[in-house]
């Protein structure tokens, strides 16, 4: 069941999208709802990477990629979709982090600084300041304060991924977008983003990738069912995998299909 009473920070309004004549999501609607953790999960191929970069407009990049339907972002109700709209603004809105870490081949510092600079911020105790509040929001402040000119490639690999995440919040987007964040990393490190996740729902709105079940119903507050394009069923995560509503979740999250 989905709390109509909560306020949401985005919604996804009949969303289509193809590539050239290969049609991958089909009609898709669901809320996205504010300072919440929302799952998307199904099988390989079923979409949900393809939804997660319709967000902030990554499918841009590349040529013969078409768009039907809106993503509104609250409060002003802007279509992020809409031609009118600028995607690098769009991107500084609605950050990315992706499935393998991806510092830049910078200092650890300039990789946090990257999405300011871009917008033409130059005021530089501006910069520091958002620096090490970027890095104390993804829990890394403290590991690297001593060596912020120190290149990023230095860190382990969840450091990176908590770096990736820095650089995202740095802009102070609405919406966070993680693509299997954590599928590269070691338990460890794993515990580690999965506890951050949870951290960083109290000021930022959360759409997640995962393969992992057990993850999404560890960490989201929503998940939603993708399965060859269409979204099956949304929810609230207790709901939806312990009651589901179709029998294709159900053959899904109980491993008959995968």
């Amino acid at each position: 069941m989905v709390n109509g009473s909560l306020a949401k920070t985005a919604e996804v309004l009949d969303l289509s999208f193809s590539y050239g004549e290969k049609k991958v999501l089909n009609k898709i609607s669901m809320p996205i709802f504010e300072n919440k953790i929302t799952a998307l999960i199904g099988p390989s191929g079923c979409g949900k990477t393809t939804l997660l970069r319709c967000f902030n407009r990554m499918h841009d990049l590349y040529k013969a990629t078409y768009y039907d339907g809106k993503i509104m972002l609250y409060p002003e109700g802007i279509d992020v979709l809409s031609r009118e709209i600028d995607p690098m603004e769009v991107r500084m809105r609605i950050g990315m982090v992706f499935q393998k870490p991806n510092p830049f081949p910078k200092s650890i510092a300039e990789n946090v600084a990257y999405g300011l600079r871009v917008r033409g911020i130059k005021k530089n105790s501006f910069i520091q300041d958002k620096i090490e509040k970027s890095l104390r929001q993804s829990g890394l402040w403290d590991e690297v304060k001593d060596r912020l000119n120190s290149s990023a490639q230095t860190l382990s690999g969840g450091q990176q991924q908590r770096l990736c995440i820095a650089r995202a919040l740095a802009t102070e987007p609405e919406i966070l977008l993680l693509d299997e964040p954590t599928s590269a990393l070691d338990p460890i490190s794993t515990a580690h983003i999965e506890e951050l996740v949870g951290e960083l729902k109290k000021s930022v709105t959360i759409v997640m990738v995962t393969h992992n079940l057990h993850q999404a119903a560890r960490v989201s507050d929503y998940t939603g069912f993708m399965f060859l394009g269409d979204l099956i069923e949304f929810g609230a995560t207790t709901s939806l995998f312990t009651t589901p509503g179709d029998r294709r979740t159900e053959n899904y999250i109980t491993g008959r299909f995968g």
